[in-house]
């Protein structure tokens, strides 16, 4: 094409073909941008464990939660410290949570004396991981004092989804009542829920106080004194040792375990009369069982 419109053409072709290295620097430089902000957690990292333990939390997902600090704590990393914290209090809620599942199953297969056996199938189940959680709260806090000095720790978690107050398909089970699967698993939850919030108000003195435990916990960086901690994880593993008698799973070896766990714990912190009652009641326990010859 000739006359005005045709120049204008073919300058325009001679001005893309100018800009067109300009336009394809640009992009590069955008994409270099773009690769070198901030990227996600990468599979398999601390970091990524750590989103994922976060992530079940807060869905009430608390054994998840459980895996998920357990990768982390698989080595010494900067998540390690809070993970062994949380990982503590969620160990301690899960054995709690089992443990009294177990109890109603037991209460239920005497009320059902025609069909007991489906009760003592789940008071076997529920023992069997109670016991795993026990003892892995026990190790959590083996390491906590050798590990981590500072006078104060981290909880590094908002307050546990769930209710203090117990289920009340609970009695049902205790009663002799057969339930489904899908209503058993849903009231496993909740007792599992139940038993993480009720440890997570004792690690933060806060027993009988879940609105102040909310409280204390609503900024997710919490900081609660080592010693009131072990001191808290002393008088739960003296409570959880009693899973190990002879009317329950009866493994003398982990009562030991526990029960010395607990006096581990006590030694770390000031004498008051109350550490030195337990104290007291501990070493009794295992001289008797000493005695016994177990």
């Amino acid at each position: 094409m000739s006359g005005k419109y045709g120049n204008r053409s073919r300058y325009g072709r001679k001005l893309r073909a100018w800009l067109l290295p300009f336009g394809a620097l640009a992009m590069a430089i955008a994409c270099i941008s773009c690769a070198s902000g901030p990227q996600p957690p990468q599979p398999g990292t601390p970091a990524f464990f750590w989103g994922s333990a976060m992530e079940s939390y807060r869905a009430g997902d608390f054994v998840r939660t459980d895996e998920q600090l357990q990768r982390i704590l698989a080595s010494d990393n900067e998540f390690a410290a809070r993970a062994r914290a949380w990982d503590i209090v969620i160990s301690a809620g899960l054995a709690q949570g089992y443990m009294d599942m177990a109890d109603a199953s037991e209460a239920g297969a005497r009320m059902n004396r025609a069909n007991p056996t489906p009760f003592r199938k789940q008071v076997t189940t529920q023992r069997s991981y109670s016991s795993s959680a026990a003892i892995e709260f026990a190790e959590g806090v083996h390491k906590l004092i050798a590990k981590d000095k500072d006078a104060n720790l981290v909880l590094a978690f908002g307050f546990p989804a769930g209710s203090s107050a117990q289920p009340g398909g609970l009695s049902k089970i205790a009663s002799g009542m057969m339930v489904q699967d899908s209503e058993r698993d849903l009231l496993q939850k909740a007792m599992l829920q139940r038993g993480v919030l009720q440890a997570t108000c004792k690690f933060l003195d806060s027993a009988d106080n879940p609105a102040k435990a909310s409280e204390l916990l609503k900024t997710g960086q919490a900081q609660v004194n080592r010693g009131a901690f072990l001191w808290a994880a002393a008088k739960i593993l003296e409570q959880q040792s009693q899973l190990y008698m002879p009317n329950k799973l009866d493994q003398p070896n982990r009562f030991v375990l526990m029960e010395e766990q607990a006096l581990e714990a006590l030694k770390e912190i000031p004498e008051t009369k109350d550490s030195k009652a337990l104290a007291q009641k501990v070493q009794k326990a295992l001289d008797k069982l000493k005695k016994s010859g177990v």
